[in-house]
Order: structure tokens, then sequence, then C-alpha cells
């Protein structure tokens, strides 16, 4: 059982991971990130859309390990992100939400910079 999820997982990873490739490649622009800001949006409605469906389809657990961890994963965290962030507002944990997006936007901005700076 582990080996198949690792492996449904791990194909749709790399389907997300080309498909973000693609989209940087024909998606080009000097002034802003639009294929980065593309792929957020499309991953965050595809994950929801995803996870939609697995929460009225029985029996969709292997679909949703592949679209949504695979896929999505590979296309964009930013749609996991999206998606554990609409959780916290649905359940009104609003310290949550409001902690774990501060966090996420602050730290990895500091984690990038200091990686940056130590390889300079």
């Amino acid at each position: 059982m582990l080996l198949k999820n690792i492996i449904l997982v791990g194909l749709g990873g790399m389907i997300g991971s080309v498909l973000r490739y693609l989209a940087a490649v024909l998606i080009r622009h000097e002034s802003f990130p639009y294929a980065t800001f593309t792929v957020n949006i499309l991953g965050s409605l595809l994950i929801g859309a995803i996870m939609g469906i697995a929460a009225r389809q029985e029996g969709f657990a292997n679909w949703r390990l592949f679209l949504a961890t695979g896929i999505c994963g590979g296309f964009t965290t930013f749609s996991a992100f999206a998606w554990e962030n609409m959780q916290f507002l649905n359940q009104q944990r609003y310290m949550a939400f409001v902690i774990y997006t501060g966090a996420s936007l602050i730290l990895g901005l500091a984690a990038v910079t200091v990686g940056y700076w130590i390889t300079k």
C-alpha cells in the first residue's frame, strides 16, 4: 500500500513539475513573475476542485494522492498552502490562519535571503 501511494505521488509530482516548467517557458515576462503567479492560482483552483470532489466521493483516495499531492504538489506547493489556510478559515481558527500565513511569508522570505546570503 505504501509503495503504491509513493508511486502515485511520484508520477503525479513528475507531471506537475513538467507542467510548471512548461508554464515558465510559455509565459515569459520580464517585469512581473506571471508564470509563477499563474501556476499558483491555477494550482489553488485545481486543488480546491480535487478536494471538493474527494470530500463527496468515496473511494477517491488514490486519485486525491495522484492529483492533489502529486500533480498539484509538483506544480505548486502554494496550492497546498492555500488549501490549508482555507481549512483554518472554515474551522474558524483565525489565529492559526494569521500565524501560519504571516510566519510562512516572513520566515519564507527570511529563509530564502539567508540561503542566498550563505552561498555568496
